[in-house]
């Protein structure tokens, strides 16, 4: 059974169409890349599937379960969600922040343990933001601020999780860190990865399935050697694309 099933999906943005009568089963260890231009939808769709906004028709299935039939609370354990910006409306200090994790697996008025803590305290550790628990997030940089979103996802540690733009504000050293760090975890704990890309060669080399974009509603999926082909990223960047060979594969340029 598919982690996340989807079937006959539209999705649309006023009058433009972002799919149409969309097919895609994502499975448990799978590692998504969704490709396109700006303003093709790739941050519509994602919030789409992760139940954030409904689809204009078709049907969304998590882990056998029709999405909009399940409660929140369940969503929210087997779901984590990266925003492309983040938006702190109240002071909160950092551990505060990556706490939040926990709060699915929480009852009400019940504050969290020794266990959530030690979550919580291996997760900054995880994106090197040890002895920052005390900070406010408000003085963090955008990059620290980026890192603390993931380290708030390893703490909720869901079994699908949904990243938007995942390396915004980080430098190269940071990208590679990070990205290698959720890699990790989906090879090791079978955690499934939908990642809204803009590099394309990051996308390559850290993912092995792709969902392309390419506006009115058209899309492609497959594997690399499927849909990377010249014709079709051309298509989808409407950009001439070149491509050499790197010491891990492929590695493409625009012309």
């Amino acid at each position: 059974m598919a982690l996340l099933e989807i079937s006959g999906l539209d999705v649309h943005i006023g009058s433009a169409d972002v799919c149409q009568r969309l097919e895609l089963q994502v499975n448990a260890g799978e590692r998504w890349a969704i490709l396109g231009r700006n303003g093709a939808g790739k941050t519509t769709l994602l919030h789409t599937l992760a139940g954030l906004r409904r689809p204009d028709s078709g049907t969304l299935r998590l882990d056998g379960a029709a999405l909009d039939a399940l409660p929140r609370r369940r969503i929210a354990q087997q779901v984590g969600v990266l925003l492309q910006d983040h938006l702190d409306a109240f002071p909160a200090s950092v551990m505060e922040t990556v706490l939040i994790g926990r709060h699915p697996y929480l009852g009400a008025l019940q504050w969290e343990g020794p266990d959530d803590y030690a979550r919580a305290r291996a997760a900054l550790h995880a994106v090197g933001l040890d002895g920052l628990e005390d900070r406010n997030v408000a003085t963090l940089s955008g990059g620290e601020r980026r890192r603390l979103g993931i380290a708030t996802l390893l703490t909720q540690d869901p079994a699908l999780w949904l990243l938007d733009e995942p390396t915004n504000h980080l430098d190269v050293h940071q990208q590679i860190r990070i990205l290698d760090l959720l890699q990790a975890r989906s090879q090791a704990q079978h955690k499934t990865l939908l990642l809204v890309m803009h590099d394309l060669n990051l996308a390559l080399r850290y993912c092995d399935r792709f969902l392309l974009l390419f506006g009115e509603g058209k899309t492609a999926q497959g594997s690399a050697e499927e849909v990377l082909t010249r014709a079709t990223l051309e298509r989808l960047y409407g950009h001439p694309m070149h491509t050499l060979d790197g010491p891990r594969g492929p590695v493409w340029l625009p012309g």
